[in-house]
């Protein structure tokens, strides 16, 4: 039941604010902290600690940001013997701006721009059941990966953030898609922000068009999929919100462990859900995701709530 996440490694600096500064602006923060993470680093966790074997592909470059991530990933049972070290190029690094309610991010993708098909090894795919990859590498690395695990019959899954037109083409050979509210209104080709937008009814209209698996994360307003044909959601437990940076990683991470152990995909949203609502509580995107033993019991507890 190995997965294996083909993805971006990062260096996160959070610099806590209490409002996003305008052009020509400077505002005072109030802290600024160091974490590790990127998308494939972050997935590769949370599926790991779901007591699922997890490879990842990936590079980082040669500095200390690169030293400590992989330090960093070995020691968190990562299997890191195909993450490169690309000499000549700097590891990946965010910038992330910490509001009271949210974040924005600013990705320097440095060596994770240089991850081509050939560093995803054909023994590497034989061994895996479950392929999870987001786009914070080249695309077309992304889909020469797709393919091939297709033909080998893995699981596919795509994270499609940040969003690239690319993603149209790769839905042949993905089985789960998991946009955010704003990553599907670029699927359904529609830059809508307003309340007008009916998105479980743009959800059935797309899934009648496509085969692979739509599941739509929508923030506190939980996650939505399409099953037989109706839009199911599962409501996001309320929780003390510190830091939203890992949530859908968490949510990906978690999907893919629970896929990978052949679990139905209602039990596998499920607990990717509650896994995700769960890491919000901590600083960093890898600080609040939870081992097994913490999700089935925070699962429990909301359960005896209800």
């Amino acid at each position: 039941m190995k997965v294996l996440v083909l993805g971006s490694l990062n260096m996160d600096l959070v610099m806590e604010v209490s409002k996003m500064p305008s052009i020509g602006e400077t505002v005072l923060g109030d802290n600024v902290s160091y974490f590790f993470g990127g998308k494939g680093a972050n997935q590769a966790v949370a599926c790991r600690r779901l007591g699922v074997p997890v490879t990842l592909v990936g590079k980082v470059g040669n500095d200390t940001f690169g030293d400590k991530l992989m330090i960093h990933m070995n020691m968190a049972a990562i299997d890191m013997s195909q993450v490169k070290l690309e000499a000549d190029a700097f590891t990946g690094t965010a910038a992330i701006m910490k509001l009271p309610e949210d974040n924005a991010i600013v990705v320097l993708p440095g060596a994770n721009q240089l991850v081509t098909p050939d560093d995803l090894k054909e023994a590497v795919l034989e061994q895996a059941q479950v392929l999870l990859a987001q786009l914070e590498i080249p695309p077309a690395t992304v889909m020469d990966a797709f393919k091939r695990a297709k033909e080998k019959g893995l699981i596919t899954i795509l994270n499609p953030a940040p969003y690239h037109e690319a993603v149209e083409e790769m839905l042949p050979f993905v089985d789960y898609i998991t946009p955010n509210e704003r990553e599907f209104r670029r699927m359904v080709q529609t830059s809508s922000e307003t309340e007008s937008f009916d998105v479980e009814a743009a959800m059935l209209s797309w899934s009648k068009k496509q085969e692979t698996q739509l599941i739509v994360t929508r923030g506190s307003k939980g996650v939505s999929y399409v099953l037989e044909g109706k839009v199911k959601t599962v409501a996001a437990p309320r929780m003390a919100v510190t830091d939203t940076t890992g949530a859908g990683d968490t949510f990906n991470g978690i999907l893919a462990a629970t896929l990978a152990k052949k679990e139905p995909l209602e039990t596998a949203v499920l607990k990717a859900s509650f896994g995700a609502s769960l890491s919000v509580t901590k600083m960093g995107a890898q600080s609040g995701m939870p081992s097994e033993k913490q999700l089935a019991e925070f699962m429990a507890k909301q359960a005896n709530n209800s």
